[in-house]
């Protein structure tokens, strides 16, 4: 039986009571009341934890199974392989190769300042840099944060040896473009750059995140959409040092359609030779149609360098370059047409009806306005002179006397009919429009007049007249075709990775001149004469079974007034001086079957016949080879 009595003592002791004689009653109350006391702690103790069970389990429980899981569980992305970029005959200019980038997730990082030792220790990073991208990216609630790409085989081994210290580090592979001709086309291809924060505000990039990379300009810009795939996504189960267990599920990227260009890269490859340590553009196309044959502009720039990413000094290297390599002058470069404004001329006083191709007109070697002498280029005069031998022999003085005639708005009248002053329409970054003026305009710029001085300036593609290389390719293009005016195309077709073709190039025609067959066929012939006849100003544009079409211009960049005023001589002055004239031709080939169309434009490069027409012929002969494909006329 069980002694109450001695339990009583038993608890009394342990209690820190003296066992010596019998226990008094009221000791054994206290011994009583003790007892109950702990025994009602260790029960509030025992309830306490059944609550807190409770709630883990059964409010809790939901929320706390999904974070174990996504402890576990690791959501990788997979970026897709952009589309190729080829040329016209299929040769790949454009595609991809894998990076191994080193990434982060931040969730998992333990301790950042220790990570970012630990890495800054085995791959040479930037300490204070790491730490402050993952501090950021942890405030800002971002996943994962690309610290570093294109990994050796070396770093790559560094990183696996040392894993189990680098927690939340990951080794992803990431498609890279690569650029199979290095340089080629740099600015019609374009480039790729990590997607800013602005750029993920704006909407129109709905499918990317952080650390993708879109087109920067080009090629890869314009036709992003396209080029950009699908993503997919890999799930897997991950131990504590986020290790691979088991793959669960995946769904794999899409690439991104190939992209098959109007470029032909032989003939683009002739073209950026011509321009090699030149400043200045060159464009090819097919005046029967709108292809781009090439399209290049020098300086250039490394495509590949911009895509890895240039420090800030790289970037204010390139920022004071005084040859601005970035800028497309193809597309953006405004230039005085200086001669080669004659073709619109010639036009525009044909069509209007105050010349005909007999109409004679004297050159002395200049005229007179006001107080001011226009010059003709040569000082002792062409004589008589009717409207060919004024194209063959870029006579200024009857130019001069035609645009007086014509005056300053049926001059515009006739360049906006050439596309001039607007956008040539192709699909590539952000054109410049160039300068058509009208007493309007200047009106509207300077609420001035308009005056006779500024109508002979703008005759012979001076003054307040500006133009594109491509503007001036579509002008001669224009007369090449018969009066029609081809939207020009970079882009053959569009195919997606199954063959299924999106897009196919169809000719479109962007305006009709509306002159008459006669007036086309008197300007083409005086355009043949200029580069057939032995005193043709593009004599230098010659080739022996080509006969070659085309106009030479020497653009003015600075008055004599101001060359007086900066105290130079305008003899004195070397090739390349930021005040030499630029030297422009623009032509085309064959000319009783036009198949190819050029504007050369060369910066501070001299006389359009000595410095441009060399070039063009170069080009012309690349592009009439026959190893360069015929084009197929179509209207």
């Amino acid at each position: 039986m069980f002694d109450l009595e001695k339990a009583d003592l038993w608890h009394f002791q342990f209690l820190g009571g003296s066992t010596g004689g019998a226990i008094p009653p009221e000791e054994q109350e206290q011994v009583r009341r003790n007892f109950s006391i702990v025994a009602l702690v260790v029960l509030c103790l025992f309830a306490l934890l059944f609550l807190r069970l409770w709630f883990l389990q059964l409010v809790q429980g939901e929320n706390l199974r999904q974070r174990s899981e996504q402890n576990r569980l690791r959501l990788q992305d997979l970026p897709p392989w952009r589309g190729m970029i080829l040329d016209r005959r299929g040769e790949v200019l454009v595609a991809n190769r894998p990076s191994y980038e080193l990434v982060v997730v931040v969730e998992d990082v333990v301790d950042i300042p220790v990570l970012a030792r630990r890495l800054a220790g085995l791959l040479k990073l930037d300490e204070k840099q790491v730490t402050t991208q993952l501090e950021n990216a942890r405030a800002a609630g971002q996943y994962q944060v690309r610290l570093r790409g294109d990994l050796t085989w070396e770093e790559l081994a560094q990183v696996a040896t040392y894993q189990p210290e680098l927690s939340g580090v990951l080794i992803q592979i990431q498609p890279k473009r690569e650029y199979r001709q290095k340089g080629l086309a740099a600015h019609t291809l374009g480039y790729l750059g990590e997607i800013t924060e602005s750029q993920l505000k704006s909407g129109k990039f709905a499918n990317h995140k952080i650390g993708d990379y879109v087109g920067r300009c080009g090629v890869e810009l314009a036709w992003d959409k396209f080029l950009q795939g699908t993503r997919g996504y890999r799930r897997t189960e991950v131990d504590a040092y986020g290790r691979e267990l088991d793959q669960l599920d995946s769904v794999f990227p899409t690439p991104g359609a190939n992209i098959t260009l109007t470029l032909d890269s032989r003939l683009q490859r002739e073209v950026e030779a011509c321009l090699e340590d030149k400043a200045g553009a060159i464009v090819a196309l097919d005046p029967g149609s709108g292809r781009i044959l090439a399209l290049a502009s020098s300086p250039t720039f490394s495509q590949e360098a911009l895509e890895r990413g240039l420090s800030s000094q790289e970037w204010k290297s390139i920022l004071k370059d005084k040859n601005d390599p970035l800028e497309n002058r193809a597309l953006r470069g405004q230039y005085p047409p200086g001669s080669t404004f004659k073709i619109v001329m010639a036009v525009a006083g044909l069509e209007e009806q105050v010349i005909t191709p007999s109409t004679v007109i004297h050159c002395s070697g200049s005229v007179t306005c006001g107080d001011h002498i226009f010059n003709c280029w040569n000082k002792h005069g062409h004589g008589d002179v009717n409207l060919h031998r004024a194209l063959v022999e870029s006579c200024d003085v009857y130019f001069y006397n035609l645009g007086k005639r014509l005056g300053i708005d049926r001059i515009a009248k006739w360049a906006r009919g050439f596309g001039l002053g607007q956008p040539s329409g192709l699909n590539l970054d952000k054109e410049a429009t160039g300068l058509v003026a009208s007493t309007d305009w200047k009106k509207a710029r300077f609420n001035q007049a308009w005056h006779e001085g500024d109508t002979l300036s703008v005759s012979i593609g001076q003054g307040y007249n500006l133009a594109t290389p491509i503007q001036m390719a579509q002008v001669v293009a224009c007369i090449a075709a018969g009066g029609i005016i081809y939207e020009p195309q970079l882009v053959e077709k569009v195919e997606s990775p199954s063959g299924e073709v999106l897009f196919q190039f169809q000719p479109v025609v962007k305006y009709r001149l509306g002159a008459s067959p006669a007036t086309i066929a008197a300007v083409q012939k005086g355009l043949e004469g200029v580069v057939q006849e032995a005193n043709g100003t593009g004599r230098t544009a010659y080739l022996p079974n080509i006969p070659v079409a085309g106009k030479t211009g020497t653009a003015q960049v600075v008055t004599v007034e101001r060359l007086k005023q900066e105290k130079l001589d305008a003899k004195q002055i070397l090739l390349g001086h930021k005040y030499e004239n630029h030297a422009w031709f623009v032509g085309y080939a064959p000319a009783d079957n036009p198949q190819v169309a050029v504007a050369v434009l060369l910066e501070h490069a001299g006389h359009g016949g000595s410095a441009a027409g060399p070039l063009a012929r170069r080009v012309i002969a690349a592009a009439l080879s026959g190893q360069a494909p015929q084009v197929a006329k179509s209207e």
